[in-house]
């Protein structure tokens, strides 16, 4: 292994390795551990270190939930409280003001990590010419239980602090801080939305990027965390005995948890309480109050199809009881039958003879908007009259593994998104000899924006911004187009719905 030179930066000094023409540092700690009395509370910065920090490999990622992804993707290790630690990819750590891309995962804010080699940032790096950060911060109960008064959304404050850490110190690698880009996916793209709206946040970036970002819940409650609190037989509020339960063991009864509550998923998350998030992101961006945001945002065609994939059984049903099923879906939404029933016949209608109107084609779509489409055109439509620089992207290419019966599903985009379609077992999610082509495509696109805010380039027809008027999104797939107004006949029936 060829060493870097030793960096000396303001959390002290770093030293990392070369590979392949870029400068990579592994493992930096942003925060002290999280153990003890610091579980469940903000994160302390780390205190300069003495001694040179070795970067050469992975610090810990936060303790991982179960997830059916891992009989996929196997499990990431290995997991400790001591988790709160950054990867940095970088072409050179020289005096060069590069665009820096900071990556928050996904995973439901209960699995996922900065250390999944999925995300592994040096074709981006080396492509163009940026900086890449990748971070861990904590998950599930660790992250978000949520006692008033006690604790709350310290998973997010852990993003903050990894912000302030590359604001502190990224110029010694190469990068700007005074152009930054976070960019995530799925819970991640939840984070970069929610991060927008959160005081203690403003300022550390300049741009977003939210990949299949999912619906943001208004609601706030503490239930859950009573629920998860009885697991242990401890009462409501009791956090210091929870404090004294061993980390596998909160994790295991987690896990019980949610095998007995699968419904309840993303009941740890961030919470808009007042204060530390004090108003639902929507209504941040409708205000102007995220205008000096570069944003650009945007789906796949086929999101549920990977959850219906994971678990075939909970949707084996016959096509007379879909609409059933379709309509009590529609119903916990707050939406009523007569309007549930208007807008599955509208999708019916509006797939005739363009695409597949097999019931489980339509709850696909259906159910695929209702959770992340819908939403995301409400944040274009609040963001667009503040900020030119908005677009809508939608990724379109379909895999052709199981037969395919993934079509163009959620985290699909994900390989292509960071050039990492090589690597071992990626063939299982994405087939082989795959569109290589459209990986770089979108590799630029996403480079142009961390650079400029724009995400046009040579190799993409033009890209116009997001406006209510002619809705232009770019279509991702085996062909690169800029389609107006797309979907719009299952877009209005949605009207005046999953507002805020």
């Amino acid at each position: 292994m060829n060493k870097t030179g030793i960096i000396e930066t303001k959390a002290g000094k770093i030293q990392g390795y070369t590979e392949d023409g870029l400068e990579i540092f592994k493992g930096i700690p942003y925060a002290e551990s999280s153990l003890g009395d610091l579980r469940f509370r903000p994160p302390v910065a780390k205190k300069v270190w003495t001694d040179v920090l070795d970067a050469t490999r992975y610090g810990h990622c936060a303790f991982q939930a179960y997830s059916q992804l891992e009989e996929w993707f196997g499990k990431l290790q290995p997991e400790s409280e001591d988790c709160l630690n950054l990867n940095i990819w970088t072409p050179s750590a020289d005096k060069k003001k590069r665009p820096v891309m900071f990556w928050i995962h996904g995973g439901a804010f209960t699995i996922g990590g900065g250390i999944d080699p999925i995300y592994d940032g040096s074709a981006l790096a080396k492509r163009g010419d940026v900086v890449v950060v990748t971070i861990n911060y904590r998950l599930g109960m660790f992250g978000y239980l949520y006692v008033p008064g006690k604790t709350i959304n310290v998973g997010q404050f852990d993003q903050i602090l990894a912000l302030k850490w590359v604001q502190d110190n990224i110029e010694f690698f190469g990068g700007d801080p005074n152009n930054v880009t976070i960019f995530g996916e799925s819970a991640g793209g939840y984070a970069v939305i929610t991060l927008s709206a959160m005081p203690a946040a403003k300022g550390l970036f300049h741009k977003v990027i939210a990949q299949s970002a999912p619906f943001i819940d208004p609601r706030i409650n503490d239930i859950t965390t009573k629920k998860l609190m009885r697991e242990f037989g401890l009462k409501r509020g009791d956090i210091d005995g929870l404090r004294k339960i061993p980390a596998e063991k909160i994790i295991e009864g987690q896990n019980k948890y949610f095998e007995k509550n699968a419904i309840d998923i993303l009941a740890l998350r961030p919470l808009i309480d007042g204060d530390t998030i004090p108003i639902h992101p929507l209504k941040a961006f409708r205000n102007g109050d995220c205008k000096h945001l570069d944003f650009m945002i945007g789906t796949n065609l086929d999101e549920f199809k990977l959850f219906s994939a994971l678990d075939p059984n909970a949707f084996n049903v016959s096509d007379s009881d879909m609409e059933k099923l379709l309509i009590g879906y529609l119903g916990t939404l707050g939406i009523d039958n007569d309007r549930s029933k208007l807008i599955l016949n509208t999708y019916k209608e509006a797939r005739e003879g363009k695409y597949s109107t097999d019931p489980k084609e339509i709850m696909s779509a259906l159910i695929t908007d209702a959770i992340f489409r819908i939403s995301t055109i409400r944040l274009l439509e609040a963001q667009s009259p503040h900020q030119p620089n908005t677009y809508n992207y939608m990724f379109t290419w379909q895999t052709p593994v199981l037969d395919g019966i993934l079509g163009a599903c959620h985290a699909l985009e994900l390989p292509f998104v960071f050039g990492n379609l090589d690597l071992p077992h990626m063939d299982n999610f994405v087939g082989k000899n795959t569109n290589k082509a459209l990986s770089e495509k979108m590799m630029d696109a996403w480079i142009a924006f961390a650079r400029t805010g724009n995400p046009n380039h040579e190799g993409l027809p033009d890209w116009s911004s997001y406006d209510t008027e002619k809705r232009t999104t770019m279509f991702f797939g085996d062909e690169c187009k800029a389609v107006n107004a797309a979907f719009d006949k299952e877009r209005t029936a949605w009207d005046g719905l999953l507002e805020i």
